[in-house]
């Protein structure tokens, strides 16, 4: 079959780790036939220096032209003016709002190759495998009014945090369906002792819990789930939560997993369905790392698993997303690392390297059966 693909690297180290991405993408195509088209444009803080925008209008256009987005990171000191009208971020929200993803998929799956990786004790780490369903349209990040302004005390900001009935139902849909297709637990996370949307939220769950009694539901304070995630990690199989609150939980899920360049995302417009295939977009949940850029010292896996996630779900490719996550285990367990889950006295792998070395073991994979 023949599919196409947006590719957005964006800024830092957003290009290095998404070249290796379309680099695994040809060697699934070699073994199994299938050709993979991309097309490029630009996104971020190198959008703005050559358009003015970080998210042009084009681009959204090639974007739902296309299967599925593969979008690397943007940002980085150049454009970090807080004074600037025009910030690189602006492209990724715009295309979760422009492309209508509301449903962030975030899984987090700890390797047992890696528990010496994190500073947590390895019984706290043995066994955990959990998603973050995290509301990614809504909330503080998007609600109005978003402004600045200057009173006779001084200046004044302000961000707005609203969420209405529609968008809370169906971002807590995906989380019961989800949790369905896994161990039938579900946590939803919120501020209900002190914010009017956490209360909204939290009514609205439990109102939605008879429509899946063969889960079970439970809720927790974003500030304890915080707490809960590293202190006892596996007690999680789904957490729900809204936009802002995931984003800081999944960055903290990082520590689990040894780095934040092993973790993967999905960005949908609903729940996954096995068998079906979803528009959606895939990126690492890393930033762009500046401070790394350039220097080969860039993690792919992350990259890479996000591919994983794309043939699964967008291009209906199981097999070949299989062979994906099986070279990440088969490298881990060679003990091949990039410096940031390097071990004591081994000698890391360059971006390159480790991305060449996984797309030749998911294309050996493939063609070994």
């Amino acid at each position: 079959m023949d599919f196409t693909l947006a590719v957005l690297p964006g800024d830092g180290i957003g290009p290095e780790v998404v070249a290796e991405g379309t680099r695994l993408l040809d060697a699934i195509g070699r073994a199994s036939g299938h050709r993979f088209a991309y097309r490029y444009d630009d996104v971020g803080g190198c959008a703005i220096d050559k358009h003015g925008v970080a998210l042009r209008p084009e681009t959204l256009t090639m974007c739902r032209a296309c299967d599925a987005v593969l979008f690397g990171a943007v940002g980085g000191p150049k454009w970090d003016d807080p004074k600037a009208s025009v910030r690189p971020e602006d492209a990724i929200l715009g295309l979760r709002k422009g492309l209508g993803l509301y449903a962030n998929i975030r899984p987090v799956k700890v390797y047992p190759q890696l528990i010496d990786a994190t500073p947590l004790k390895p019984d706290v780490l043995r066994g955990v495998d959990l998603v973050v369903i995290r509301e990614l349209t809504g909330g503080l990040y998007f609600a109005k009014p978003k402004r600045r302004w200057r009173v006779k005390a001084g200046r004044k900001a302000i961000d707005s945090l609203a969420y209405t009935e529609q968008e809370v139902t169906r971002i807590l849909h995906v989380g019961f369906q989800m949790a369905r297709l896994r161990r039938k637990k579900l946590t939803s996370v919120d501020k209900a002792n002190v914010l009017e949307s956490s209360r909204l939220w939290r009514e609205i769950a439990m109102e939605m819990a008879k429509e899946y009694p063969d889960v079970h539901l439970d809720h927790l304070l974003v500030d304890s789930a915080a707490m809960q995630l590293v202190r006892r990690p596996t007690q999680f199989d789904v957490i729900v939560t809204e936009n802002m609150f995931g984003d800081i939980l999944t960055d903290e899920a990082a520590v689990l997993a040894g780095s934040m360049g092993m973790l993967p995302s999905a960005s949908l417009a609903g729940a996954p369905r096995p068998g079906a295939r979803a528009f959606g977009l895939y990126e690492p949940i890393h930033g762009s790392a500046p401070d790394i850029a350039g220097q080969g010292k860039a993690n792919p896996i992350a990259t890479v698993l996000s591919v994983a996630m794309l043939l699964r779900l967008s291009l209906g490719l199981p097999r070949e997303a299989d062979a994906v996550e099986r070279a990440v285990e088969a490298v881990l367990a060679e003990g091949r690392r990039t410096p940031d889950i390097a071990t004591q006295g081994g000698v890391p792998l360059t971006t390159r390297e480790m991305g060449g070395l996984l797309a030749e073991k998911a294309e050996t994979a493939l063609r070994s059966g």
